[in-house]
């Protein structure tokens, strides 16, 4: 058996994907931001995409300035409360502190951030005076973490800003990617609205922008137009047996999971075939809605995986199992999962190649595929002028964001291949900047 039970409830629930930073109390957070030690040239600050800076809101918290504190944050990342909990700090601004050169525990960055940016966003505090209307108008497609940054950052200079977005909710994976361990959806579509009161831009809901007359009614009403599509569904593993009930998506998976909670079902033997950090977050996540198993299969060895050690750690503290060194072949069933036929692998001369005669079948009734999302190329195709790279990446200038279509901007996903929530403030923000200089 597991170590959770099936969650039957809204309770049971939250009780299975309790928060892993949950929200610090005024005791806990003045006696954490007393450890820093207030680091001139900060190495935490330069390990952050959004170069917040850290000491300072740190010391405002000690101090008793939480306005002050939350106006850092957000002065440099409009995501300041939903990075403070999804951002992989142990591996940016917490692995870069001075304290894990002693072997001591670093200071719980990501909980202050989050502390003090919660207590703004509750008691509604307005942190930002806008600029007088310069005439501009930008429309922004996408209303993730690169676009809501955009949006923020544009009004701030003056700029008219509507922003359009294919679902029902604002944040992007924020809200519908992120596992419900690191964010819950009332903590990131909180932060959305505070924003929006804050900025004062539109966002026009179930309003996909997808067909080559859409995109020429942006162009024709307004001066920009700034991409923020993300990515699309999980990519194909180009196998048999990938259409059988119960084969799913590892990011479809997590958004039906964010969206619906305790009423998805789940297999009793579970299987995600991946290493990355989303096939962590799927093992982990069939593992607290109650799968008996849960089994993470990756084709190489476990030093080799793409995913953070410690999402990984974090995944094996919900029991899930790790099996390396396989390879799948097919997902096997009549109509429904059966199983998954694999290969060992092993590397020869720098290569992975299978081991002949090696083939094994693992029994399961639920395999999830982690295996990377795809590109929108066919819906960026249409947009004339618009460059892609090698790996079908938005080909942006690095300074400002400009793509090879002078009138469009572009960030997040749709041009990095997928980094954090953090690295899409970061270049929505930037972006924002970019179309300034460019309509100025």
């Amino acid at each position: 058996m597991g170590e959770f039970k099936k969650p039957t409830s809204e309770q049971e629930f939250e009780q299975n994907f309790q928060q892993i930073k949950p929200l610090m109390n005024k005791t806990e957070a003045y006696y954490e931001s007393s450890r820093c030690l207030f680091c001139y040239d900060a190495p935490c600050q330069t390990a952050c995409p959004t170069s917040i800076d850290i000491p300072l809101f740190i010391r405002q918290i000690n101090s008793g300035n939480l306005t002050g504190s939350a106006s850092t944050i957000y002065a440099s990342n409009y995501f300041g409360n939903a990075c403070g909990k999804v951002c992989p700090t142990e591996v940016l601004c917490e692995g870069a502190c001075v304290y894990t050169e002693q072997n001591v525990k670093p200071i719980e960055i990501g909980r202050l951030q989050n502390y003090a940016t919660q207590k703004a966003i509750d008691e509604k505090k307005k942190l930002f005076k806008l600029a007088s209307a310069n005439g501009k108008k930008v429309a922004i497609i996408g209303a993730g973490p690169a676009g809501i940054s955009c949006a923020c950052e544009l009004r701030t200079l003056g700029y008219e800003v509507t922003v359009f977005e294919a679902k029902e909710k604002p944040s992007g994976l924020t809200v519908y990617g992120v596992a419900p361990y690191k964010i819950t959806n009332e903590e990131a579509l909180n932060e959305m609205e505070y924003l929006q009161e804050q900025f004062g831009y539109q966002v026009h809901y179930n309003q996909r922008i997808d067909s080559v007359e859409d995109l020429q009614e942006l162009e024709n009403n307004y001066d920009a137009v700034f991409i923020g599509v993300g990515l699309g569904n999980t990519s194909s593993l180009q196998m048999p047996g990938e259409d059988l009930e119960n084969c799913v998506g590892a990011t479809e998976l997590i958004e039906e999971l964010r969206m619906n909670h305790h009423q998805v079902a789940m297999g009793k033997k579970v299987i995600v075939l991946g290493g990355g950090n989303t096939a962590m977050d799927a093992a982990s996540e069939a593992a607290r809605m109650g799968a008996e198993k849960s089994i993470l299969a990756y084709r190489r060895s476990k030093a080799e995986m793409g995913a953070y050690e410690f999402e990984y750690d974090l995944a094996k503290g919900a029991g899930v199992d790790g099996m390396f060194n396989v390879s799948p072949l097919e997902i096997q069933g009549d109509g429904k999962v059966s199983g998954v036929k694999f290969i060992r692998t092993e590397q020869r001369n720098g290569k992975l190649e299978s081991i002949a005669g090696s083939e094994f079948v693992e029994s399961c009734d639920m395999v999830i595929r982690a295996t990377g999302q795809s590109k929108q190329v066919a819906w960026l195709s249409q947009i004339e002028g618009l460059e892609l790279d090698k790996g079908n990446r938005i080909s942006v200038n690095p300074e400002s964001f400009q793509t090879t279509n002078a009138r469009y901007f572009a960030a997040g996903d749709a041009m990095n291949g997928g980094k954090e929530v953090v690295n899409a403030a970061a270049d929505g923000k930037q972006a924002a900047r970019g179309i300034h200089n460019y309509l100025s």
